[in-house]
């Protein structure tokens, strides 16, 4: 018997059973299927967390007030104390290290603004002329804030797109004033529509210069400070600048947290890789199941088919052409129901796609190949034990129906 024979007799055996061999096929499919999704979900959350870190601007650095400790808290916190002020001077005095190419300075708040009767909550952030670049946004209209002494409070604004839509409607949007808080500051620009950005909706800013926020908020310190290095090279020997300088500002105490991009996003690979691997191993699970249904439904065919058997040895068939028929049988079922599981997999995929436009759901190439390979092992493995079986009937006592 060569092995297209086997093949044929492997086909026709499938499709004389169609309900055992839908049955083997789902469970299959189900597998593969599962592992593409569950793993789509684990790199799309790993590509939306990278995705944000990266839209933050590149060779950033993050300046924040108050030392966070490996514990979780400083030893400032644990004697009730408050972690001191980041300041507009220490910004300036971090600028003026050789690592460092740009620097924002951030104020953050809430406020009501209105226009013509037209009035919602927004985030107010007050900052310098250079977060515009620092943070690679994009003006749709008009221009950002000036480029002006930090101390000086100018009453001017860039406000996000939503803002634009919903406060000013059709009317034309640069030098048009509004009311934010108890001030009011003239628009020179328009953010491009760009939607959520480390938890924050840029399209629901107001931007002011910060000296301006700082009044409006009564916030004599800064909430971050936004430092870009000069390269890829400068980002940690411009880290441990940044803590010398404000250490020797802050009475010898590095008292800040000081947060590397490269570093969050490397933290976030790790841990999303090993999510994914951890849901591609119980979704393979399922695979594992459906290698035994295989078994168990194959040795319920070897005992309907013990005739056939017994006839196919009687014409000459040996053991091994007997095990490797029922071996095809079992291969052709995990193909198919692999195949099916990825257009399965990928449907789902799809979608979710649809569902969550603003996350890239795809399953890494290793769990598709990973998913198909699981599920051909578990086929020839589990297909054994039925194939040995049907091998080791005797032909007479088979034809015989025993």
């Amino acid at each position: 018997m060569t092995f297209v024979d086997s093949t044929r007799v492997a086909f026709a055996a499938l499709v004389r059973y169609p309900l055992r061999t839908g049955m083997m096929l789902l469970a299959t499919a189900i597998g593969v299927a599962a592992v593409l999704v569950l793993t789509s979900l684990g790199e799309g959350a790993r590509r939306f967390v990278s995705g944000e870190f990266r839209s933050l601007g590149t060779h950033l650095l993050i300046v924040l007030p108050g030392r966070v400790e490996t514990t979780g808290l400083g030893p400032g916190l644990m004697a009730g104390e408050t972690p001191r002020d980041l300041t507009l001077e220490d910004a300036r005095a971090i600028l003026r290290s050789p690592h460092v190419a740009k620097i924002a300075p951030l104020v953050i708040g809430a406020a009501t603004v209105s226009f013509a009767g037209m009035e919602r909550e927004i985030t107010v952030m007050g900052a310098t002329a250079s977060l515009l670049e620092v943070r690679n946004w994009k003006l749709g209209l008009g221009e950002f804030i000036r480029d002006q002494d930090w101390d000086l409070a100018s009453p001017e604004c860039v406000i996000g797109d939503t803002i634009r839509r919903e406060i000013l409607g059709g009317v034309v949007p640069v030098g048009q004033w509004l009311r934010v808080g108890e001030r009011r500051c003239r628009v020179v620009g328009v953010l491009a529509a760009q939607g959520m950005s480390i938890m924050v909706n840029v399209d629901e800013l107001v931007i002011m210069p910060v000296a301006s926020a700082q009044q409006l908020l009564n916030a004599p310190g800064l909430f971050r400070v936004l430092v870009q290095a000069r390269g890829r090279e400068a980002v940690l020997p411009g880290r441990l600048d940044i803590e010398r300088i404000v250490a020797e500002r802050h009475r010898g105490q590095v008292d800040i947290t000081v947060i590397a991009q490269d570093s969050v996003l490397s933290t976030f690979d790790d841990i999303f890789g090993a999510l994914t691997g951890a849901l591609a191993g119980i979704a393979s699970v399922s695979l594992l199941v459906a290698g035994v249904l295989i078994m168990n439904v194959m040795l319920v065919s070897v005992s309907q088919r013990t005739r056939e058997i017994g006839l196919l040895k009687a014409l000459g068939a040996s053991r091994r052409q007997v095990t490797r028929l029922f071996l095809t049988e079992a291969v052709i079922l995990a193909l198919f129901g692999a195949a099916v599981g990825l257009m399965a997999g990928f449907a789902a995929i799809g979608a979710l796609r649809g569902l969550y436009p603003g996350l890239d759901f795809a399953p890494p190439a290793w769990a598709v190949l990973g998913a198909v390979l699981i599920a051909i092992g578990c086929g020839i493995v589990f297909g054994i034990l039925p194939a040995r079986r049907a091998a080791r009937l005797d032909p007479i006592a088979a034809l015989a129906g025993r």
